[in-house]
C-alpha cells in the first residue's frame, strides 16, 4: 500500500495522516469545509490514553505547547460543596495528559504537522461516494471531482457519509437528550486553583468548568431538551442562549449561574450531543472508519479525541504491520472495537442521572459519594491504555500492542 485518501481534516483525519506518514504511507486529506472543521468554537481534554497516542506519533510534545494542564478534578454538589477531589497525576499508568485546548487549536497544530512532514490537505472537498474498482478505491467529491488511492479512510465525524457508503444500513447518531453550551468567560476574581476543574450535577443539569492560566474561566453545561436543528440554533441569540443555560443552574449554590452571565455574547457554542453505540460495519474492501465516524461517545466522558487518536495510531500501525488491506482492517477492527463499544457504553450512563444518589462525571470516571471504592485501578484500563510504535502487530487473531488491555 502506497497512498491513502482521508475524508475529514478534524481530529482523527489529521492524526491518522501523521501516524501513516510515520508508517511510510503517504495520503491526502480532504476536508469538507474551507477552513479546519465543523464545531470549532468548542474545547476539550484530551486525557492520558490520548496524549500517548499522540507521543507515539511524535506530536505529543506540539500538542502540549498549545494547550494547559488539567491536573484534577473536584467534584461538586448542587450547592457548591466539595464531595470529592481526584489528582490525575496519582493515576497508575498515566502518561502525558491531561491537556485542554480549544478544538480549533488542536486542528490548526495537528493539520500543520501533517503538512510539514509532506501530507496533502485539500479543503472543500465532502464525500459523496466512493467505489472498489481495479485494486483502488476511487472517492467522488460534491464539487464533481474524483481522487484515487489504496485505501479510504473515513473520518468525516459521527454525520459520517463513509459509514453509509460502506453500509447503507449503518444506524444513524442517536440524540442524547443534551444540548451542550460551552462558554469562555473573563474571570473577575483570582482563581484559588488554576487548571483544575470543577465538575458536578445541579439540580437541572450538569456542569464543568476550568480556570485557565490566561485569566479565562472556560465553562460547559449539559442541557437535557430536545434536539435542534442549525437554523433552530442559530434563530435564538447568543444572549437568549446565556438566559436559556443561566435559567438551569439559577437555583445551585455552584459558580456556574454567574459564569454564564460574564460571558461575552460571542463567547458561546451551542451544539446537540450524539452517540453511536455500535456501528455493525467498520469496513468494506477498502474503506474503513476511524474516530466518531466509527464509534461516538456522548461528552461525559471526556473521551472522544483520545479515542480518535487512539484509532489513529493502531489503524497505522496495522496497516504498516501486515501483508494485506484486508488483514490490516481486520486486525485494526479486532483491536478497537471492544474497548470503544465500553467507552461509549459507560459514556452513556453518565448522560442517565441516577435515581436514589448523586453521581457526577468526572472525565471518564464515576465518583459517588456512596462509592468510595471507585478509584485508579478501576480507571487503568481507561488512561492506561499505551500503543508502543515499535512494537509490531501480530498475524494472530486477538493479540494487542497495547497495555493494560481492556
Amino acid at each position: 500500500m502506497t497512498h491513502a485518501l482521508i475524508a475529514g481534516g478534524g481530529i482523527a483525519g489529521a492524526a491518522t495522516a501523521l501516524a501513516l506518514r510515520k508508517a511510510g504511507i503517504s495520503s491526502t486529506i480532504h476536508e469538507a469545509f474551507p477552513a479546519g472543521a465543523d464545531d470549532v468554537g468548542a474545547f476539550l481534554t484530551i486525557m492520558h490514553n490520548g496524549m500517548n497516542a499522540l507521543s507515539a506519533i511524535d506530536a505529543g510534545t506540539l500538542v502540549a505547547e498549545a494547550s494547559f494542564p488539567a491536573d484534577s478534578v473536584e467534584i461538586l454538589d448542587a450547592g457548591g460543596l466539595r464531595t470529592g477531589l481526584r489528582e490525575y497525576e496519582n493515576d497508575p499508568g498515566a502518561h502525558l495528559g491531561p491537556r485542554t485546548l480549544r478544538r480549533s487549536e488542536l486542528y490548526r497544530v495537528l493539520q500543520d504537522a501533517a503538512v510539514d512532514r509532506g501530507c496533502r490537505v485539500e479543503h472543500g472537498k465532502r464525500v459523496t461516494r466512493a467505489e472498489h474498482r481495479g485494486g483502488a478505491v476511487h472517492v467522488g467529491f460534491d464539487d464533481g471531482s474524483w481522487a484515487e488511492g489504496d485505501l479510504l479512510v473515513g473520518a468525516d465525524g459521527i454525520h459520517s457519509t463513509v459509514r453509509t457508503i460502506i453500509d447503507a444500513e449503518a444506524p444513524s447518531p442517536r440524540y442524547t437528550g443534551l444540548n451542550i453550551v460551552y462558554g469562555y468567560a473573563r474571570r473577575t476574581t483570582p482563581a484559588d486553583i488554576t487548571c483544575r476543574y470543577r465538575m458536578g450535577r445541579g439540580a437541572r443539569a450538569a456542569f464543568g468548568y476550568i480556570h485557565t492560566p490566561d485569566g479565562e474561566t472556560w465553562w460547559f453545561g449539559r442541557l437535557p431538551g430536545s434536539e435542534l436543528s442549525r437554523e433552530e440554533m442559530a434563530a435564538r441569540t447568543a444572549e437568549e442562549w446565556k438566559r436559556y443555560a443561566t435559567g438551569f443552574f439559577a437555583e445551585d449554590g455552584t459558580s456556574m449561574a454567574d459564569l454564564v452571565r460574564s460571558t461575552a455574547p460571542g463567547d458561546i457554542v451551542v451544539s446537540n450531543a450524539y452517540d453511536v453505540p455500535s456501528t455493525p460495519r467498520w469496513w468494506r474492501d477498502s474503506m474503513v472508519l476511524a474516530g466518531d465516524a466509527a464509534h461516538a461517545a456522548s461528552p461525559a466522558a471526556g473521551q472522544g479525541a483520545s479515542m480518535a487518536l487512539e484509532d489513529s495510531v493502531t489503524l497505522a500501525k496495522c496497516l504498516r504491520d501486515l501483508p494485506t488491506i484486508e488483514v490490516a482492517l481486520t486486525a485494526y477492527e479486532g483491536l478497537r472495537r471492544d474497548r470503544v463499544e465500553q467507552l461509549v457504553a459507560a459514556s452513556a450512563a453518565h448522560d442517565s442521572p441516577p435515581p436514589e444518589r448523586s453521581e457526577v462525571d468526572s472525565g471518564g470516571a464515576r465518583e459517588t459519594s456512596a462509592a468510595p471504592d471507585t478509584g485508579p485501578a478501576r480507571r487503568r484500563w481507561l488512561y492506561g491504555h499505551h500503543i508502543d510504535w515499535h512494537t509490531r502487530i501480530p498475524e494472530t487473531p486477538g493479540a494487542d500492542d497495547s497495555s493494560p488491555s481492556t
